[in-house]
């Protein structure tokens, strides 16, 4: 049977240990302090950036939302971001996306500090994590390391193979691989003979964005798959695609008219050594890295 890589559990011990170095800076005067910026009334997005608060709460960090209406502009958001960068009480800025269409979301994720820039998409963060210097990584692929290495899954002399190159997630979980001398290839839906490529990985990320992208027959037995995809099935025809039979499913399905599904076929899981569910895998690390981002982000503002 392969392991199933639990990531919630390690996301609680990550919030865990943020908790307690919260409190280690409590005595040094300093409680680090997130600024979460929510444009208009997106009702996942609203959710999202509620739980990211609630976490702040539960594990002592300072927190702020700002909330503009979906008429702001790019001079409004660009001032708005001017303001949190000298703010210091605020370690971390997020911007949560997706933004109206009159907003520049690059010039708006430029404009954040790089040493404030918790969700890691500066520039400035980029090219420090391609040098290998220190820097605030990208949630989710920084979570995805976390995965691996509290699962005790060897990483180093592995050919691990990733499937999507966005700078959010997978040239930024390459190059963290790479980091822990992994042997990487980074594919994407150009690549020719995906298959191949993809059974030949020891450790196989699939983050191209395209629901049970990743068949049975692109995949290695014994493999680690890590899918980091969310996509969610709203029609009959897609939920039986993939979970025809599946009782469990099936009843969640007929109570929410919905279910999510990553980007790696749930029958290719059999193949695998071990592997992240959907949900319950990557996903909860994400909140998790951004509170660690938000207390590394505090440290390294005051030369700690």
């Amino acid at each position: 049977m392969p392991k199933i890589l639990d990531g919630a559990a390690i996301a609680a011990a990550i919030k865990q240990e943020v908790a307690e170095e919260v409190k280690s800076l409590a005595l040094k005067g300093i409680r680090p302090g997130l600024a979460a910026v929510l444009v208009g009334h997106t009702p996942a997005s609203e959710i999202y950036v509620r739980s990211k608060v609630q976490t702040c709460a539960d594990l002592g960090l300072f927190s702020e939302l700002i909330t503009p209406p979906d008429t702001v502009t790019t001079e409004e958001m660009l001032d708005l971001v001017a303001a949190l960068n000298h703010r210091d009480d605020i370690d971390g800025i997020l911007i949560q996306l997706p933004l109206p269409k009159q907003v520049d979301v690059k010039a708006l994720l430029d404009a954040v500090a790089p040493d404030k820039d918790v969700d890691g998409f500066h520039p400035v963060n980029a090219g420090r994590l391609q040098a290998g210097r220190p820097a605030l990584a990208p949630c989710t692929p920084a979570g995805v390391i976390e995965i691996l290495k509290r699962s005790g899954i060897p990483i180093a002399g592995r050919h691990a193979v990733v499937v999507g190159r966005s700078d959010i997630v997978g040239k930024p979980v390459a190059m963290l691989l790479l980091h822990q001398n992994a042997t990487v290839t980074i594919c994407h839906s150009k690549t020719r003979d995906l298959a191949a490529v993809t059974r030949e990985a020891d450790i196989l990320v699939a983050a191209i964005g395209r629901p049970g992208y990743i068949t049975p027959e692109m995949v290695k037995p014994g493999a680690t798959i890590i899918d980091v995809g969310i996509n969610r099935l709203n029609t009959r025809e897609e939920f039986d695609r993939f979970f025809k039979g599946n009782v469990r499913r099936e009843a969640a399905f007929a109570k929410r008219g919905s279910t999510i599904v990553g980007d790696v076929d749930p029958r290719a899981f059999e193949l695998a050594g071990a592997y992240t569910p959907v949900p319950g895998g990557v996903g909860p690390l994400t909140i998790a890295m951004l509170m660690a981002n938000t207390v590394s982000a505090a440290k390294m503002r005051r030369g700690l």
